[in-house]
C-alpha cells in the first residue's frame, strides 16, 4: 500500500507540476483527482496483473488512493507551485516515503500489542489483545502513538502557552500579546498565537 502511494503521489506531483500553467484555477481540484485517478488506475491494473494475491488483500483501498487528503494536498500545496524535480522529491520524501513509513508503524504497533508479534516473529507464546488486530485497534493504536509524541514533544510546549483571541477592526479582545492573526473577513480575524511565558 505505501509503495502503491508512493508510486501514485511521485508521479501525480510530477504530472501536475508539468501541466499548472495550463489548468484553470476554477476547475484546478477536479483536473488534480482526475491526474490522481489515472495513476491510482495504472498502480491498481497493474497489481492486479501482477500479484493477484496482494490484489485482492488490499482490495478497495487501492482506488481509495484517489481521495487520499496526502495525494491531492501534494498536489494542491506543492506540485502545483514549484518546479518538476522539486515535485517528484517532495512526493517521493513528504508523501510516499512517510506515508509508508506511518503505514509500518502504525501495523507494526498492531501487530505487537495484539498478536505478541512483530514481522510474524512471534516472541510471546500467548494470545495478544483481539481488539488491537481488529479494524478498532488501528484508531487506538493512533491515538497512542499521538499521546507518545505529544509526551514526548511536551518539554518544548512547556516553555510556551497557546493563546487566540478575535480582533474587530483593530479592537482586541484577547489576553496576552499577539503574534501573528489570520484574517477571516475584512473587518474579522481569528488569531492563534504563541507567547513567551
Amino acid at each position: 500500500m505505501g509503495l502503491a502511494t508512493t508510486f501514485v503521489l511521485v508521479m501525480a506531483n510530477i504530472a501536475i507540476s508539468l501541466i499548472k500553467n495550463l489548468v484553470p484555477d476554477k476547475v484546478r481540484i477536479p483536473i488534480y483527482i482526475v491526474v490522481v485517478a489515472a495513476f491510482v488506475t495504472v498502480v491498481d491494473l497493474v497489481m492486479a496483473g501482477y500479484a493477484p494475491a496482494l490484489h485482492s488483500q488490499l482490495g478497495i483501498f487501492i482506488p481509495l488512493i484517489v481521495v487520499n487528503c496526502i495525494v491531492l494536498g501534494r498536489a494542491e500545496a506543492f506540485a502545483s507551485r514549484n518546479n518538476i524535480f522539486s515535485s517528484m522529491i517532495d512526493g517521493l520524501g513528504m508523501g510516499g516515503l512517510g506515508f509508508a513509513m506511518a503505514l509500518t508503524i502504525l501495523g507494526s504497533v498492531r501487530e505487537l500489542i495484539g498478536n505478541f508479534s512483530i514481522f510474524g516473529y512471534k516472541f510471546i507464546q500467548s494470545d495478544g489483545i483481539l481488539i488491537f488486530i481488529l479494524s478498532p485497534g488501528a484508531f487506538i493504536a493512533l491515538g497512542f502513538l499521538i499521546a507518545l509524541i505529544n509526551l514526548i514533544t511536551k518539554k518544548s510546549l512547556i516553555s510556551n502557552t497557546f493563546h487566540y483571541g478575535i480582533h474587530y477592526n483593530d479592537n482586541k479582545y484577547s489576553a496576552g500579546q499577539q503574534y501573528c492573526a489570520g484574517q477571516l473577513s475584512r473587518n474579522l480575524s481569528l488569531s492563534w498565537c504563541f507567547r513567551k511565558t
